[in-house]
């Protein structure tokens, strides 16, 4: 696929303006880092000040209708009836022969007749595909792709930042808030994919451009900074969030993924629930685990990990130089058996590198400062 093939967010012009360095992720050309700091310094104000991120790839759908709540929840693997809304709620859609994860998402729990959901760019049209197949008399299913955008606020001075434009804030984790800015519908949601106190815009795509411009007016008060996505993926690497191709995929479930948490396993149904449930009771399926790099050395995904006799007990799904610990770090699917403190060797380009088995996250989270 080549760049003129790539779809692009509504705030494309804005990235291009300030230079960005543009990428292909989930087939949209979109920023990874930005001159005069890159990823470095784009990390490091999110961790410490505020960084918006433009996220306007990632998909968009709504369910609506009498018994939207319960069509997703006989879809997705987590329970929307443990919470009320206005809640956010992370899930996933597994295939129902296999449990391996189709994707990712969060469920945006507006009423009893309206679901707003928001998969990964390039899983949404599967995404909305398997439910459409499902989808019930009664029930209206669309792919708003292209209707919204969504930009992350994110870091300890995003009250602030928010506060600025006259924004919500300090609702509770998960949650969010329909409001308006400048006469226009935006939801402001308590979410974030970095493992710091932000939030998830989410104006319609003709809002984006004002709004991006007047978040970036705001927060120069505090030094922060526009980032890309490869900020993004060492701040989620740091917290051991899962990305779906890596952590997550048809091939890794959410038991084998430590993703349990997000499975309503009380529930009557859901898409994928008999296998899980085998595999689970079976306990035999690798886990994820975090791994400290010891000496130098940077991991990246599908470098082999063996243990101290040299016999390989898993892969390596995401791997990085972590900005803020300056040691590599890497997610990776280790056999059973293996514990936290463990001492294994990775495979990189040929280089046994020594590492220690962790529990993630590597830093201190603060979403919920």
């Amino acid at each position: 696929m080549t760049k003129t093939d790539l779809l692009t967010s509504p705030l494309h012009s804005r990235h291009t303006a300030l230079g960005a360095k543009m990428a292909d992720f989930g087939g949209w050309l979109m920023p990874i880092e930005y001159p005069g700091g890159g990823v470095l310094k784009e990390h490091e104000a999110v961790r410490e000040r505020v960084g918006i991120f433009d996220v306007s790839h990632l998909g968009k759908a709504v369910v609506r209708g009498p018994g939207a709540v319960d069509f997703c929840n006989a879809c997705f693997t987590n329970d929307l009836r443990k919470v009320s809304p206005p809640k956010a709620q992370y899930t996933m859609c597994c295939d129902e022969a296999t449990g391996g994860v189709v994707d990712d998402l969060i469920q945006y729990y507006k009423s009893d007749e309206e679901v707003f959901l928001i998969p990964n760019a390039a899983n949404t049209t599967e995404v909305v595909r398997r439910m459409r197949e499902k989808l019930p008399e009664g029930l209206e299913l669309e792919n708003q792709h292209h209707d919204y955008a969504v930009i992350a606020v994110q870091g300890p001075r995003s009250d602030e930042v928010l506060e600025t434009l006259g924004l919500p804030t300090g609702h509770e984790y998960m949650s969010f808030d329909s409001t308006e800015w400048n006469g226009k519908p935006l939801t402001v949601c308590r979410t974030g994919y970095t493992g710091e106190k932000g939030y998830e815009l989410v104006p319609r795509w003709e809002d984006a451009e004002a709004l991006w411009d007047a978040l970036v007016e705001a927060m120069k008060p505090f030094d922060g900074l526009p980032c890309g996505l490869g900020a993004r993926d060492t701040l989620r690497t740091e917290m051991g969030y899962a990305l779906h191709g890596h952590e997550l995929s048809m091939d890794i479930t959410p038991n084998m993924a430590r993703a349990g948490w997000a499975v309503g396993w009380k529930k009557d149904a859901f898409w994928g629930k008999e296998v899980l449930e085998a595999q689970r009771a079976e306990k035999s399926c690798r886990l994820s685990w975090g791994l400290l790099v010891e000496g130098r050395g940077i991991p990246r995904a599908g470098c082999l990990v063996k243990d101290a006799a040299g016999v390989e007990i898993g892969v390596v799904t995401s791997g990085t130089m972590s900005p803020t610990l300056r040691k590599g770090i890497a997610l990776a699917l280790l056999d059973r058996g293996v514990a936290e403190g463990d001492t294994v060797t990775i495979d990189v380009r040929g280089r046994d590198v020594g590492a220690v088995i962790a529990k993630p996250p590597f830093v201190e989270a603060g979403v919920h400062d």
